[in-house]
């Protein structure tokens, strides 16, 4: 494998983007502020093309950070800063071959979250049932599945280039929507199974196949975003994402002339719609994970997708009531993973130690508020860096100093996106 090298014309254009960066925070907050957002937004994102990807015959292999594997759901998010570059040959092309390899995954395993860069037998727990050779893991996540749909459609509607859309992606998105209508019924028809003997947690349920479900039109989802069990098999976020996802693989149709797919796309979003309708909405905001059976989790976990994300993973519009009342209920006491500190106030998640904020959250929040929102919460994450110069997983807002992950890439894209909306450059729109 072959690490991927800036180009003249790429670190141009970092330092480029930084210097607007930096005039535009330092012009809302302070000049101090602005000359340190600038800076780190160019050794983030360079640290993201230089030390997190890598070429092979299967295209770009991603990083998340400090794991040797590629998440599906990682990888996409960490390319979204770029797509206001593609401009660049070398840019555009980098993420067509991220997209290819995405593609190559898939047609591994669908029910994969997190891939090897080869054949390399290379395990997170090798007493996992059914692991091939490629997989890191495979824990059957929605997200998973949805984040490159996005990631090409969005590449080609950047570029106007449906090149990347080939054979691969065309077998892979009926894979997808194959996958998910099976979920619909998961007793009946699945036969995937999760089984950690190392970790009970991990295990799904008794045999590995979770906890009962009842059918709603929603699709089956094992694991959360964060890679921990669904404790109620449909989770909220991942329906929305899969919806536009669904949306947007009857867009890709028009270019291969499928019909077919096309409308059982539209079935099965149109089904998930009318389960998330139903099931998911509590008075008047949504839950985050359902069972179909009267079982209801009212919470918000950082990890994208999350009901605060919804407007960046989906199509539910920034000001449509439904969102900005959960949004509200999110951002409230009565969300059991909201977290403050003396240097922070944020989401967080069962995946992280009890009371520990995520940067990520904290980036979604100020990409999806107001731009006093967006200054206020860029200016959180430049100072709870823990004197690392980087953002993590998660860290305590009584001492930024204690954190999860010292090298942590997705959340260093969130970051960069968030500096960018403060500098007024618009690259993952949110819904409206």
């Amino acid at each position: 494998m072959t690490a991927c090298e800036l180009t003249p014309a790429l670190q141009r254009r970092l330092d480029e983007v930084g210097a607007r960066i930096g005039w535009g925070v330092s012009e809302h907050i302070d000049e101090a502020v602005g000359r340190q957002a600038a800076s780190r937004f160019v050794a983030w994102m360079t640290d993201t093309w230089t030390r997190t990807m890598t070429r092979d015959r299967h295209g770009v292999f991603v990083v998340t950070g400090d794991i040797p594997a590629m998440w599906l759901r990682d990888s996409s998010a960490q390319l979204w800063p770029f797509l206001a570059l593609c401009d660049l040959p070398a840019v555009s092309r980098q993420i067509r071959d991220v997209v290819a390899r995405q593609w190559h995954c898939i047609g591994i395993d669908p029910y994969a979250n997190a891939f090897n860069c080869g054949p390399t037998g290379a395990h997170f727990d090798p007493d996992d049932v059914d692991l091939l050779d490629e997989l890191w893991e495979r824990k059957c996540e929605v997200d998973s599945l949805a984040f490159p749909v996005d990631l090409a459609w969005r590449l080609w509607q950047v570029t106007a280039r449906p090149d990347h859309l080939n054979s691969a992606v065309h077998e892979g998105c009926r894979r997808i929507v194959d996958v998910w209508s099976v979920e619909q019924d998961h007793a009946a028809r699945s036969t995937y199974r999760h089984v950690r003997p190392s970790e009970p947690a991990d295990t799904l349920g008794v045999d590995g196949s979770g906890e009962p479900v009842g059918y709603t039109g929603m699709t089956w989802s094992g694991f959360r975003p964060s890679d921990d069990a669904c404790r109620y098999g449909y989770n909220i976020p991942a329906q929305f994402m899969a919806m536009r996802a669904l949306r947007q693989i009857g867009e890709f149709c028009r270019v291969w002339d499928d019909d077919n797919l096309a409308e059982h796309a539209s079935k099965l979003a149109n089904d998930i719609d009318v389960g998330v309708r139903h099931f998911g909405i509590i008075a008047d905001h949504l839950a985050y994970e359902v069972d179909g059976l009267g079982s209801v989790l009212e919470m918000d976990d950082a990890n994208m997708p999350s009901l605060l994300s919804l407007p960046l993973t989906s199509d539910l519009a920034r000001d449509d009531p439904l969102y900005q009342a959960t949004r509200s209920w999110v951002l409230s006491e009565a969300n059991p993973y909201l977290f403050a500190g003396p240097t922070a106030r944020g989401i967080g998640s069962p995946h992280s130690p009890d009371g520990y904020i995520w940067h990520i959250g904290v980036a979604v929040q100020g990409l999806t508020g107001d731009d006093v929102e967006a200054r206020d919460c860029l200016q959180t994450i430049l100072t709870t860096d823990g004197g690392t110069g980087w953002t993590h997983e998660s860290f305590d807002p009584h001492d930024p100093t204690r954190f999860t992950r010292g090298w942590f890439s997705w959340s260093n894209s969130m970051a960069c996106l968030l500096m960018m909306k403060v500098a007024g450059i618009d690259v993952i729109t949110c819904a409206s």
